[in-house]
This record gives C-alpha cells, structure tokens and sequence, in this order.
C-alpha cells in the first residue's frame, strides 16, 4: 500500500515550493478590501464542505457577529483536493480551519501559517467495529483489516497501535478507506476510521438487514483516541505568520477570532437554529444528522475551562510528540522536528475572549450538557 503520510508530504512539499514560487513573481498574500459600507471583506477557508462541523463560523456570519466586528467574511468550501493551510499559506485566504498535525506538517515543508486559536478541545476520531468482531482496543486489532483515509486523518491510529505494541507495517492489513462507510457495512474492512459526528452517525442511520431496523450503538464498538492518550488536536483557526506583524491584520484577527468563538457560543445554546443555518448553507446532508454533528462538536468544545479558543499547552505537545515519534509502514513520522515558536500563540485569543467577556458572552460553557439526537433514515 502506497503511504498516506508521504502523499500528504509530497503535497505539502508542492505547496512550499509554490509559495517560493508566488514570492519571486511578486505575487500578493492579500486581496482584501471593503464593502460600500465599510466592512473589510475576509475570506476564510474550510476544510471540508459546509457542514456541521463549522456551524459556529456559518452562525458568526449569519447572525451578524462578523459584521459587529467590521468583518465581512467570504465562506470557501474545502474539499478533497483542497488543502486549507496551503489555501492560507499561498494568500488565497485570510484565515483557514485545519488540523494540527496536518497544518504542522505544511509548516516544516515550509508554509508560513500560525494557530491563531484551537476550537477543538479533542479528539473526534474514532476506530469503529461491529461489535462481533471483538475489537475492544488497539491490541485487538492485530490481523485484522484496518481502515483509514490517509490524507493526514491517520496518525492517531498509528499512534494507537504502536502504543499497543503493534506494528502497523506487518501486525494489521492496512485499507485506504473511502470518505464513507460503505466498506465497513460491506464488511470488507474490520475496523473503519470515524468521526464522531459524522461517519459514525452515518452507520446509525443504516438500515441493520438483520433486524430490518436502524442500527444502535449497541451494534458496535469503537475505539476512542481520547481514552487511549493518543488524541491529537483537531480544529483550529490558523493565521498567516508574516501578516501577523502588521498591526491592522494583528487587530483583524481578533476581531475575527472573536466574532468566530461568539458564533460556537450561539451553537452551543442554539443547536437547532445552527442546524436550520447550516442545512440552509447548502450542506447535502439532512437536517437530523446535522443535529447530531453540531451536537457532537459542542462535545469536542464544552466546556472549555481556559475559554474557548485557548491552547493547552500540555495537548500541544502531545500532539507534536506523537508526530515526531510514531512512524507510519515505512517508518516515516509527520514531523523530523519540533515547530518554532511562531507555530502557534495565544495572544489574539486571549485579547479576543477579553472583548468576549467583556460583553457578557460566556466563553467557558461550564453547565453544557448535550441534549440527546434522534436520528433518521439517510440523516433526513
């Protein structure tokens, strides 16, 4: 099987030498202006399709808190061939929402990108198995035929397993997954990779041929990388480095992270007017399995002792030992070396939860509790 890690090096590493290539020929990292009423036009970059999963972002712009700040934002979808933090990196947009391991991978191949705030509190990766199969952590998955999706998706999963002490090169069948499960349902995988408000929503929303019922979460077992200690940190809102010098992207940026945390607050206590706004954003799935993934990625957010947006130290450097230390079949690691300095700050986020407070909004979400989701056939 050809390696997930070195496709998405080789990507990042194309995406370095565009950027070279972009600063000789002059090229801007910035087509910003304002509108007729004096919003400055922002541009910021998903990545993935309109979804759940971004909801507060979706809220920030329709309930107006981009504008309170100034801002009007441009939502671009990502998808399979985008990579967000190159999107950022090459100035085709002024913000951009990536994984960490991914977007320190495209840092060391030279992008110049900066955590400007970490939403994602965990983990929502998952390794999914029916509940027959016996598959109750990551030693069980030895011999078995394991599903990932590569493209940077995979390093909790190798992690796991060398922690289990497997080695993902001779111990498992490693299977390049499709972005669904119909490979799993199909039984041809043994152990698919999910997230937890996504792909494992979906399998919920399947029809078990046995019972001739929606399967239960009683059908299954998964594997939660936040139990294993091996969960790295997902989303958060990246900024360009070099433009992080000038003042008036500096002031922008917590204008912008401030405006962006406001819209998951409203997420937080407003689950299904952020269903109702992201079906609306054009989202091809239902409205039911939106409910669940918005309420999944509250899970992922609330509470957040430190406030929302702000980094734990401790799970930064988890998530980089972890892309420097665990190798994939080749034997190769995300990461050859620990990012600089400027790899990530809290200086815009904690200046942006000041004003947040300062209004009233509550940025911790200490009394959350997720109401329970019915879903539906085909998440409708």
């Amino acid at each position: 099987m050809r390696s997930t890690t070195r496709r998405f090096r080789i990507r990042a590493v194309l995406a370095a030498a565009t950027l070279v290539v972009a600063a000789l020929s002059g090229c801007s990292t910035s087509d910003n202006s304002t509108t007729s009423d004096g919003l400055t036009k922002v541009k910021l970059q998903l990545q993935w399709f309109k979804q759940g999963q971004f909801a507060g972002y979706l809220a920030a712009a329709s309930q107006g808190f981009y504008k309170a700040q100034g801002l009007d934002v441009e939502i671009l979808d990502g998808g399979t061939d985008i990579v967000p933090q190159t999107v950022l990196a090459q100035g085709q947009a002024d913000y951009a929402i990536a994984w960490v391991p991914k977007a320190l991978a495209s840092r060391e191949a030279g992008a110049g990108i900066t955590d400007v705030a970490q939403i994602f509190q965990r983990s929502g990766t998952k390794q999914v198995s029916f509940k027959s199969a016996g598959i109750t952590g990551p030693a069980d998955l030895k011999g078995k035929k394991v599903g990932n999706w590569g493209y940077g998706n995979e390093f909790e999963l190798f992690a796991g397993m060398t922690k289990a002490g497997l080695d993902p090169a001779k111990d498992v069948t490693l299977v390049q997954q499709q972005f669904d499960m119909n490979a799993f349902l199909a039984h041809d995988i043994d152990a698919a990779q999910a997230m937890s408000y996504n792909e494992y929503a979906q399998l919920l929303e399947v029809k078990n041929p046995a019972t001739g019922k929606l399967y239960t979460p009683d059908d299954f077992a998964t594997i939660d990388w936040n139990d294993q200690g091996v969960a790295m940190l997902q989303d958060a809102i990246w900024a360009n480095t070099e433009k992080l010098k000038d003042s008036k992207y500096a002031d922008q940026t917590v204008k912008f992270i401030a405006a962006s945390l406001q819209g998951w607050a409203f997420c937080r206590d407003n689950v299904d007017k952020c269903r109702d706004l992201t079906v609306a954003a054009g989202s091809t799935l239902g409205a039911s399995h939106q409910q669940w993934q918005i309420t999944e990625i509250n899970k992922l957010i609330w509470p957040s002792p430190n406030g929302i947006g702000m980094i734990d130290k401790s799970a930064w450097d988890r998530t980089v030992a972890i892309a420097k230390t665990t190798k994939n079949q080749e034997g190769k690691t995300v990461l050859t070396k620990d990012p600089d300095t400027s790899a990530y700050t809290v200086e815009y986020v904690t200046k942006a939860l000041d004003l947040l407070k300062s209004q009233g909004v509550d940025v911790i979400g200490s009394a959350y509790v997720a109401q329970p989701v019915t879903l539906t056939e085909g998440g409708k």
